[in-house]
């Protein structure tokens, strides 16, 4: 009998189970594929307060947003680091006194100790107004975050496994069974169905939230979800930098535009109605016209179709505050808790990576009674896998570990520092020599990282490391990932044969 049981590995699953365990809850978590495969890897990797959300009045949202980011800077300084904004002025859209006024309220809402506030900018004289049109004169830069959003959830599912949690990827639940004081999960792995009980349940289903509780509420057919399609474009590098622009549609959306995985920038989003029959989430044309037509708005060099070389697309599972635009809706959680008809269940609408740590907490909070454990909040001082280090300290550790493994040049130990952090030493403890790591795959990857992964980080098949625990999908040839891909189906025969002499 476990105490809670949750449906979804997107970052609100994780980051519940995580919370959950580390009260000492016996947890666990189920999610059919793999872990951030839907909506939490297809994000515009941000952690940031939301600066059009003052726009529609959302203050909470934006407060409890920006007093998270640094809270999650301090937790996994890795995978999340700053990064300044730069938002120009344009005539005919919102007037410089109104962009100064909400940046201000951004700067002072949510506190700051380690990121810098706005400043005005001369976009004629700074070298960041270079690649812009010369229409566009002044401008302000603010700060956010970044955030390598796979591994986030990845190494909030590892501190969740490392603190007890039974965290299950590729495993469906296919029935729910409600009893007065308990529910009862079949889990399908493979072929084979088990059944599982649990004192409580949470639905984190992400976009198929709905579909989760109509297998336990059949007499409900109230839809409680706006599904909302995001899609992004990365594209051949626009500028040099590390710093963001942030620009204005004439639908009064923004978009941005980011440095991406080294010579790339990704440029994003959109906001699209989406319903289930439309099959997995895909940018459409419209949507890439979109996107490059915003951007060749700002930028001296047009963005085209051409220079696409990669897209992704998520869909929003948002709680349906009847909104008349999908853009406008609210991107604020919503809890449904319900112990009315037997065991409780708690399910989870909307939410932002950025607010993930106190959606979880909130989570706890609002089960604290059926759990019978109190809601202190020990996630706030906790940091994640590889993340026990000073936001300062990065080059230094680059510079020290990359004069240890020699055989990694700095751009290869830049990657796995912002990959794994403090964890580095510990994956190479017994590395010697080049060929202590094992086969070589290409763009740095070894064979040495894909068994730590597997050991640590739930990966099963190649497409988990390539383009979730990390993007070397983007700098890999055909045949180096079809060598990844090789490499788990000989893997996945020799544990099968195993099995069988066994």
């Amino acid at each position: 009998m476990y105490d809670l049981a949750i449906i979804g590995g997107g970052i609100n699953g994780v980051g519940i189970a995580r919370d959950a365990a580390g009260r000492g809850l016996k947890t666990l978590l189920v999610e059919r594929d793999d872990l951030a495969s839907h909506t939490s890897s297809a994000s515009t990797k941000l952690v940031h307060g939301g600066l059009r959300y003052l726009e529609h009045y959302e203050f909470n949202l934006v407060r409890k947003a920006l007093k998270e980011r640094e809270v999650l800077l301090r937790a996994a300084p890795h995978i999340i680091w700053p990064m300044r904004f730069v938002l120009p002025v344009d005539e005919g859209m919102r007037p410089a006194w109104l962009l100064r006024l909400g940046l201000f309220l951004y700067d002072h809402l949510g506190g700051r100790d380690i990121l810098p506030g706005t400043k005005s900018l001369n976009l004629l004289k700074d070298h960041r107004g270079d690649p812009l049109q010369k229409r566009l004169k002044k401008g302000f830069a603010y700060s956010d975050c970044w955030v390598e959003d796979s591994r986030l959830v990845s190494l909030t599912a590892r501190d969740a496994a490392e603190k007890g949690a039974d965290i299950r990827t590729r495993a469906e639940c296919v029935g729910l069974d409600r009893q007065t004081d308990h529910w009862a999960l079949q889990i399908k792995q493979g072929e084979t169905v088990n059944t599982v009980e649990a004192k409580v349940l949470v639905n984190a289903a992400g976009p198929w939230v709905d579909p989760v509780t109509s297998m336990y509420d059949r007499g409900s057919n109230a839809a409680k979800l706006r599904l909302v399609k995001g899609s992004h474009i990365v594209v051949k590098r626009k500028f040099d930098g590390d710093h963001s622009y942030i620009f204005q549609n004439k639908d009064d959306r923004i978009i941005f535009a980011i440095p991406y995985e080294g010579e790339h920038t990704l440029i994003g989003t959109t906001d699209q109605p989406w319903s289930y029959d439309e099959g997995p989430a895909q940018i459409s044309a419209s949507e890439i016209d979109y996107l490059c037509a915003a951007a060749s708005e700002y930028f001296e060099e047009a963005v085209t179709p051409d220079d696409i070389e990669w897209t992704y697309s998520g869909v929003r599972p948002l709680f349906d505050d009847h909104s008349r635009s999908a853009a406008t809706v609210t991107r604020d959680f919503v809890f449904d808790y319900d112990d009315e008809k037997g065991a409780p269940v708690l399910s989870i609408f909307g939410g932002k990576i950025t607010t993930y740590r106190v959606l979880a907490l909130q989570a706890i909070r609002t089960l604290s009674e059926p759990l019978n454990i109190d809601g202190n909040d020990w996630t706030k001082e906790a940091h994640l896998p590889g993340g026990d280090f000073k936001v300062a300290a990065f080059d230094q550790m680059v510079d020290a570990y990359a004069d240890r493994w020699t055989m990694f040049d700095k751009p290869a130990m830049v990657r796995l520092v912002r990959a794994y952090g403090t964890d580095v030493p510990i994956m190479l403890a017994d590395i010697h020599d080049i060929v202590d790591l094992g086969q070589y795959f290409g763009a740095g990857l070894y064979e040495i990282e894909l068994n730590w992964l597997i050991a640590r980080e739930f990966v099963t098949q190649a497409e988990d490391v390539l383009w979730r625990r990390s993007k070397l999908g983007l700098h890999m040839t055909d045949s180096e990932k079809e060598s990844v891909s090789q490499w788990f189906a000989n893997r996945s025969a020799e544990v099968k044969s195993e099995i069988a002499v066994s």
